[in-house]
């Protein structure tokens, strides 16, 4: 019976590589963006933070591998694990991104609410949260991993509801706007962006009964909860980024 290998093939004739998985786990907490990191407890690295992530067994597939390695790395049990929606970010294949061999590495991206605190694990020393804007340099590539993860969750809040997520059951649009603040690191204009979420169908709900007070001397602000959708139509889309001001060509005045 034909095992389909052809005749006189020959594994060990080409260069052996692994093929690892990193994760860039975010949540918002204290009105900040974090993300999780390991310190490494073992070299290449030792002492330095990096992403959640290991090598991907034989016999195992590289979301199943992503999974493990974030329950070993952390200390989250198997069932908080189970629950988390890994988004595929990309492939990072530079030769020289792992100073051991030739690793080709696949990351994940996700921005959850409401995750514990995480302890180390495996071949981490611990684990903990950090703010995102202020990480330091982190081991291997994983810098641009963070970046490019940073990009592709901020894209996410401009096509998707996930933003109410991280909004308690009943919230006030002030609520939900500090959190795509918070995750896009941009101050919103507040009219401008309550047209926008009242205008996109299913994004939030009015709550019956009285508005809540809020902190300070204005009015009482109405509640909303989220709505039956999941994606944003017309998407809610980041603003430019604001013109430095010694941007414009010389010789030009404003």
């Amino acid at each position: 019976m034909s095992t389909g290998v052809p005749e006189g093939y020959d594994p060990h004739a080409f260069p052996p590589f692994a093929v690892t998985v990193d994760l860039a786990v975010f949540t918002v907490r204290d009105a900040a963006l974090h993300v999780l990191l390991v310190e490494r407890g073992q070299d290449p690295f030792r002492g330095r933070w990096a992403l959640p992530g290991g090598f991907v067994l034989p016999r195992e597939s590289a979301d199943e591998a992503a999974r493990r390695e974030l329950a070993e790395e952390t200390g989250l049990g198997p069932d908080a694990v189970g629950t988390l929606h890994l988004e595929q970010l990309r492939t990072y294949t530079d030769p020289d991104r792992d100073p051991r061999m030739r690793v080709v590495s696949v990351a994940y991206a996700a921005l959850l609410p409401d995750l514990p605190e995480p302890r180390g694990g495996g071949d981490a020393a611990s684990a903990r949260w950090w703010d995102a804007g202020v990480t330091g340099p982190l081991a291997f590539d994983h810098d641009r991993i963070l970046t490019d993860a940073r990009d592709r969750i901020g894209a996410k809040l401009e096509y998707t509801c996930l933003a109410t997520e991280f909004c308690p059951a009943e919230f006030t649009l002030g609520e939900l706007q500090q959190v795509y603040e918070t995750v896009w690191g941009v101050a919103l204009d507040r009219p401008n962006f309550r047209r926008k979420v009242l205008s996109a169908p299913g994004f939030v709900v009015p709550v019956d009964g009285p508005p809540r007070r809020t902190g300070g001397r204005g009015k009482p602000a109405a509640l909303y909860r989220a709505g039956g959708t999941t994606t944003l139509h017309p998407p809610l889309l980041r603003p430019p980024p604001t013109e430095p001001p010694n941007s414009r060509p010389e010789g030009r005045t404003p």
